[in-house]
């Protein structure tokens, strides 16, 4: 961009100096095309072809380089060549121009806005790619809106140069027409201001939303059909019925309960599904108590000569069962049957958008109601690998039964579940040997934060097989073996348990889609649009089984807008917000993102600068021996707006809801330096990274000038 920026101005210039010097303000004016009417229409019928052709092509250039004077040169073309050709040569030449205009617009700031503020034009982008011809389209049917902002305005967008040139050809034909006919009583008008009454503005104004209703009013139409095939009940049981009772349904069911609607909720097995009886509080439960061991192995970091720890494996596990025991009140039935919410537990079955079936050991019954949400959650992947369905292997399910430690524990997959457990079961003693994949740990994640993972893992003594690729299992003696593609090779691998652990697969089977034939994405969840409705406009889904991501608090905010926009459609409706989502994967040192980090921002060609903060730094890591990690911060280039960061702390999860809230809010790194921040505490390691940020972006001369300042102050 920085190569166009003379271009630009030298062409700006020139233009500029032509467009005054030849008098070309003053020749195309209403008056002016007045005065010589009689003239232009004597020559253009002696010379039809020429004049046609110096028509068109002044027409193009004037629209082209977004010159004042389209609408005079559209009266000209009424009056001189009538309605019909007049009106062919300027919605020919119009669009042309218009889309010689767009097309330069797009070559030289097009890019760079978009490399600028990819990431805040992200959604905009997103509507434009899906449904940029109707939003075109309306825009030229109302010619309220300057025809040149809009060629310039859609430049900055990803909508395709054809589509933007039949668009503009079909959106300005009506505008064109009015134009074009005014032209031909030009002798009769006496100013511009005659050629559109208001009442004429308010139709094209009413024509503009045309394209808009009759697109939803098509997509209603489709979605209403889709219904149709089947029967709908005269009156229903239910206003929501929500099949899952994990993060999702839960909160489904609290807000409809909430807002007084008659609700019921359907669960298979166990109320607070994976993240409460499989997933987030088991796994945390038992990080802390590996986490407690191993500052025994650290006893001379302390300034202890000795420690031990005297532990029995069998009793680890039973506390996080107990830990399980203690958190089940928040998700129990009891506790959802007070808020007012119908709890069920069975096996639910789709029948249609009403109508769900539910099989309980008291028998099976059916209940309708006016919406559904389906909050089904997902199950740990097993991949297809030859002999691992013939030897005994653990899932992040079914590792919590586990009372016999393993001794030689291995552990498949090195993204965020498999870190988690490989480093918890290492550290309460069991030899883990970690198989992944990838040329990195948590692939995601920039290659320094897994750079760093990887050798605290291989410090603490885990055997790290990175770049592996599983070729096949089999059982040898009294214990197993893995096969591995390596750098061409194959290797062998000895263990005696394996933790399957290569992430989770979306739950769509099983409970009647079928019946339903819902889409389902490519990445195994079902389709939804924004506002978390399926093609049905009564089914909604959230949480593991809508995805795109696979998190507890994201299920609980799309579950928020499933519920509230099944509860009051058509009334009001909310689109889900995913701007700012954050994650933490719970290692020794924690992993905490919001935003971008380098990778995707690289992947996704946006400009950032970075800011690093290492936690050495900070005095309170120092007193606790916890140094190792860093606080980086992604900005936008020159200004201290935040587009993403990543955090490697003891405390890192902790830390990071400081630049949620930012990102969320729009404060920017100016803020948090300016925020007293309590010392000594790992937060502050935020201040200190704006503070890095301040010192890069310091203004030199304002300091330099400050220096003489002082120097007369001491003379």
């Amino acid at each position: 961009m920085q190569k166009k920026i003379p271009v630009i101005i030298f062409i700006a210039c020139i233009l500029g100096v032509a467009f005054f010097k030849f008098h070309l303000n003053e020749l195309l004016t209403f008056e002016r095309l007045k005065q010589h009417q009689q003239e232009i229409v004597e020559y253009s019928q002696t010379h039809r072809l020429q004049a046609f052709g110096l028509f068109m092509g002044g027409y193009i250039l004037v629209a082209a380089l977004s010159l004042p004077g389209a609408t005079i040169l559209t009266l000209a073309g009424g009056a001189i060549f009538g309605l019909g050709w007049g009106w062919v040569a300027v919605s020919i030449a119009s669009t042309l121009g218009a889309t010689c205009a767009f097309l330069i617009a797009r070559f030289f700031i097009g890019g760079w806005v978009q490399e600028r503020f990819g990431d805040r034009l992200k959604k905009m982008n997103e509507g434009v790619k899906k449904e940029g011809a109707f939003y075109l389209l309306t825009l030229r049917l109302v010619p309220v809106f300057p025809f040149f902002i809009v060629n310039l305005l859609m430049a900055l967008t990803p909508i395709r140069a054809f589509t933007f040139l039949w668009a503009s050809q079909l959106g300005m034909l009506p505008g064109t027409l009015a134009y074009v006919n005014a032209g031909t009583r030009l002798s009769q008008l006496t100013s511009l201001k005659g050629i559109l009454s208001p009442a004429i503005l308010l139709s094209f104004a009413a024509l503009g939303v045309v394209p808009i209703i009759a697109k939803k009013f098509v997509d209603g139409l489709r979605r209403s059909r889709k219904n149709r095939k089947f029967a709908k009940p005269a009156k229903f049981d239910y206003n929501l019925l929500v099949i899952g009772g994990g993060s999702a349904g839960l909160v489904s069911a609290y807000i409809a309960a909430a807002v007084k609607a008659k609700v019921v909720l359907i669960e298979k097995d166990k109320m607070g599904g994976d993240c409460l009886n499989r997933g987030c509080v088991p796994s945390k439960a038992l990080i802390r108590s590996a986490k407690i061991l191993s500052y025994s192995k650290r006893a001379g970091e302390f300034g202890f000569k000795s420690a031990s720890v005297d532990f029995d494996f069998a009793q680890v596990m039973e506390r996080v069962s107990r830990v399980i025991r203690e958190v089940e009140p928040h998700d129990s039935v009891e506790r959802y049957t007070k808020l007012g919410v119908n709890c069920v537990q069975g096996e639910a079955t789709v029948l249609s958008p009403y109508e769900v079936q539910v099989k309980t050991q008291e028998g099976t019954r059916t209940l309708t109601a006016k919406n559904l949400i389906l909050a089904t959650g997902s199950y740990p992947k097993v991949p297809p690998i030859p002999g691992l369905s013939e030897i005994r292997h653990y899932t992040s399910d079914t590792i919590w039964d586990l009372r016999v430690q393993p001794r030689r524990l291995l552990v498949l997959g090195g993204g965020p579940i498999g870190c988690e457990l490989a480093q918890a079961f290492h550290r309460l003693g069991s030899q883990v040997i970690q198989v992944e994949r990838s040329a990195q740990l948590l692939e995601r994640e920039d290659s320094d934060v897994s750079a760093l993972i990887a050798e605290k893992f291989r410090a603490e003594g885990i055997q790290l097989l990175t770049d592996h690729e599983p070729v096949r299992f089999q059982k040898s003696g009294d214990h197993f073996e893995l096969f591995c593609n390596h750098a061409g090779r194959e290797i062998k691998v000895e263990f005696d348990e394996v933790l399957v652990a290569p992430g989770r697969q979306a739950r769509v089977k099983g409970f009647g889609l079928e019946a339903l034939g819902l889409e389902i994405t490519e990445r195994g969840t079902i389709a939804c649009n924004e506002k978390m409705q399926t093609q049905y406009p009564n089914v909604y889904t959230c949480g593991d089984v809508a995805g795109p991501y696979q998190f507890t608090h994201v299920a609980a905010h799309q579950a928020w807008y499933a519920s509230v926009n099944a509860l009051f459609r058509p009334l009001k409706s909310f689109s889900a917000d995913y701007r700012v989502i954050p994650a933490t994967t719970f290692v020794d040192p924690e992993v905490s993102r919001v935003g971008l980090n380098e990778k995707e921002a690289k992947a996704q060609n946006i400009a950032c600068e970075v800011t690093i903060y290492p936690m050495a730094d900070l005095d309170r890591a120092i007193t606790d021996n916890e140094t190792e990690g860093f606080v980086k911060v992604l900005t936008a280039p020159g200004t201290d707006r935040i587009l993403g960061v990543t955090i490697v702390a003891d405390k890192a999860a902790e830390m990071l809801p400081e630049y949620i809230t930012a990102m969320k809010y729009g404060i920017g790194l100016n803020k948090i330096l300016g925020t007293i921040h309590m010392y000594p505490t790992f937060a502050e390691a935020n201040k200190y990274a704006a503070g890095n940020w301040k010192k890069a972006h310091a203004p030199e001369k304002a300091l330099q000038m400050l220096q003489k300042y002082h120097q007369w102050r001491r003379s």
